[in-house]
């Protein structure tokens, strides 16, 4: 086990620095720079743009440099001394910028990949076991429901609902008094009350997705010879189900935690937006419009270091639930 784990850091390591070299490339494939986006605005506001003050800020922020040495200066920053740069458009430093916002996501997708599972794994089950039930059609159609939906338009029907019936907004993850306090029991309240919504959107999607993949890797494993073999031996239903089959059908599961944080970060920008939201993904959108390449950047390094931190934790469950992968890394 020591080896297997050993393994896979040194390749989150060569995996971490790929990843912050590809993006800070992709990042700067468009056209122009910051600059270019920030004279572009001047001129559409009708002010003034000064050349001289232009060559100026493009001197002092490097832009001229090639490309390997921007890099070199952002990176070594980052891993000598914690520096991930200046923000052009905010003037601030990155980490100011993006620690609290990631947090936020951290926190708010992480509690809905927890309902996503806690949903997810008994609803499959049931749907496998009691194939072509009530309960198996009603959960069929309840997944494709909530596979149909987009995430943006399910927060758009919630938001309405609960200002119809209610006469309350869900937007926001906290009340405007409890931004900044720190954190006591009422703040906890307060973000509850708020973070509901965000996290009953967020995993509506990935819960259908869930129940129809267990069900069907289930289905196909109960069909197996062990299984049989498994009853006729006196192994009660409930023990012969869940020691065997679901654990090998939890493989595929297991192996996507990788991905599924990243995924839902992404895939939380529009959600954010509509729901106002101060987590990484509207910071993430608006520095890939505004060219701003350190907070970009930074933002996608620091997810790609969430999936490589996934993916060692999936392959060291998938390692302990399945032996066969245990002793197949020797």
């Amino acid at each position: 086990m020591l080896r297997f784990v050993t393994s896979r850091l040194i390749a989150m390591v060569l995996t971490i620095w790929a990843v912050s070299f590809v993006a800070f490339a992709i990042i700067q494939l468009p056209p122009g720079d910051y600059l270019t986006t920030y004279m572009a605005t001047l001129a559409a506001n009708g002010d003034r743009v000064d050349p001289a003050a232009i060559e100026a800020l493009r001197r002092q922020y490097g832009f001229g440099e090639p490309y390997l040495v921007q890099y070199w200066k952002w990176v070594s920053g980052i891993v000598l001394r914690g520096d991930f740069g200046q923000s052009f458009e905010w003037k601030a430093p990155v980490t100011t910028l993006i620690w609290g916002r990631l947090g936020n996501s951290i926190l708010l997708e992480g509690l809905a990949v927890i309902v996503m599972w806690l949903v997810a794994l008994p609803i499959g089950i049931y749907a496998a076991v009691r194939k072509y039930s009530l309960g198996d059609y009603l959960a069929t159609i309840g997944g494709f429901i909530g596979l149909a939906i987009p995430n943006f338009f399910f927060a758009l029907i919630l938001m309405y609902l609960s200002f119809v019936w209610f006469g309350e907004t869900i937007g926001g993850l906290f009340s405007p008094g409890m931004e900044n306090a720190r954190w006591s029991l009422e703040r906890i309240w307060d973000f509850a009350s708020h973070a509901w919504a965000p996290i009953l959107v967020l995993s509506t999607a990935g819960t259908a997705e869930l129940i129809r993949i267990l069900r069907a890797n289930l289905l196909d494993e109960l069909k197996k010879p062990y299984v049989t073999t498994a009853r006729a031996k006196g192994l009660s239903e409930t023990r012969a189900i869940l020691k065997y089959p679901v654990r090998v059908a939890l493989n595929p599961l297991v192996s996507t935690i990788g991905w599924l944080l990243p995924a839902l970060v992404s895939s939380s920008v529009i959600v954010s937006v509509v729901l106002n939201l101060p987590t990484a993904g509207p910071l993430l959108l608006r520095s890939l419009t505004s060219q701003d390449m350190y907070l970009a950047g930074a933002i996608i390094m620091l997810l790609g270091i969430l999936t490589v931190i996934g993916t060692l934790i999936s392959d060291l469950i998938l390692a302990w639930i399945d032996p066969r992968i245990r002793y197949g890394s020797r």
